[in-house]
């Protein structure tokens, strides 16, 4: 195991050329960033999570029910045991030819299983009440952590000349400031990790999974190196665009569409001048071009650039997706239904209750209708990443 140790925490990978970790051991005069200072962020991320619960319940829902947020979820499918057991244990979708069994077995029409098997697979889905929670708590974290980050770097020189992040590098003391900063996003990111699994389900799931994972990489490795400095113009700028989609979100949410799509309009200015201006003009100039002819090479400096560029991607790929809807938003007068809706939706046909095989068909006689898609936004989901 000790091999293994000092294998992974080579010196000539992780530190420039004539840097060893005994110098930079924190001493009396001069606190540094150490490796074991970040086991902290896991019980801090444990008390985020349970602070989000409380806030949810105390604060969020009677906000959400004050401002009238429908609190019941999707319309609910009737009980049937033959259809729920092909649901829960052969599959949500049926083909058409399960789908021609079903009718036979059932003497239901088609569009009536269709219509009972949507209706099942809404009912899993979040309610709006919930959506709202998980919005509102988003936002007044992110709003926090955002004045956090600019109050402290409005004091800091890296934040107006990028080159003094490398300044007597990596001799850099860490402030307690900087270090609450970093540790609370850590906490904060862990805690999104672990409870993606039960927040409300999108699309990019996988993408946003491969986002959390490159962001907690990108603050760990940049604490243990300390390149903090350039980490915390990272972290605050990547914040500034999630406050006005969670903004937008809890609009959407408050059925307030006017005020939905003009701060989602704002949302897709803020991302894309700072996701594909800043970003590109300002962090990764600083980190290949200048962290370079101030350090030289090091094969860790190669790995942090990688993991940025990275992130770069997946910024240019959320923009198209905000640029697409920010596009029908403008043509339309409003922005268009998400195509990664909470809800899925019925066609205008598909509402209109079609008639059973037999005149006792339960669906026909209970004049049941699809669930509508009144949730589905872009900022309900294509861009939550949250950065």
């Amino acid at each position: 195991m000790a091999g293994i140790l000092a294998w992974f925490w080579n010196e000539r990978f992780w530190l420039p050329h004539n840097v060893t970790w005994a110098d930079l051991q924190s001493t009396e005069e001069a606190a540094f960033p150490q490796a074991e200072d970040l086991y902290l962020a896991f019980p801090l991320a444990f008390c985020i999570f349970m602070i989000r619960l409380l806030f949810e319940r105390f604060i969020a829902k009677p906000c959400a029910l004050g401002l009238k947020v429908q609190a019941n979820g999707p319309q609910k499918a009737q009980p049937n045991a033959i259809l729920e057991k092909v649901f829960t244990a052969i599959t949500k979708h049926p083909d058409e030819k399960r789908l021609e069994g079903l009718s036979k077995q059932l003497d239901w029409d088609v569009r009536s299983i269709q219509r009972w098997f949507r209706q099942r697979r809404n009912q899993e889905k979040p309610s709006t009440l919930r959506k709202f929670c998980e919005s509102m708590w988003r936002f007044t974290f992110y709003l926090y952590i955002f004045t956090y980050g600019v109050r402290f770097l409005k004091k800091t020189p890296w934040l107006w000349n990028t080159r003094q992040c490398w300044n007597g590098y990596p001799y850099q003391p860490l402030m307690p400031d900087l270090h609450y900063y970093y540790i609370v996003e850590l906490s904060f990111y862990w805690s999104l990790m672990f409870s993606q699994f039960i927040d409300v389900k999108r699309k990019d799931f996988g993408i946003m999974f491969t986002h959390h994972i490159v962001t907690v990489t990108l603050i760990t490795f940049s604490y243990v190196t300390n390149l903090t400095r350039v980490g915390t113009l990272i972290l605050c700028l990547h914040d500034a665009a999630d406050i006005v989609l969670e903004a937008a979100k809890m609009a959407n949410y408050c059925k307030c569409q006017k005020l939905s799509d003009l701060l989602f309009l704002t949302f897709a200015i803020v991302f894309i001048v700072s996701r594909l201006g800043i970003y590109p003009l300002w962090i990764l100039n600083t980190t290949l071009f200048e962290l370079y002819e101030a350090l030289g090479n090091f094969p860790a400096l190669w790995v942090f650039n990688v993991l940025l560029m990275v992130l770069q991607i997946l910024h240019c790929f959320w923009s198209y997706l905000i640029i697409k809807a920010a596009y029908k938003a403008i043509s339309k007068g409003k922005v268009a239904k998400d195509s990664r809706s909470d809800i899925e939706s019925s066609s205008d046909e598909e509402e209109t209750v079609p008639r059973s095989k037999a005149p006792h068909s339960t669906i026909a006689s209970n004049g049941t209708s699809g669930a509508n898609g009144t949730n589905g936004y872009l900022t309900g989901g294509t861009c939550s990443e949250e950065h």
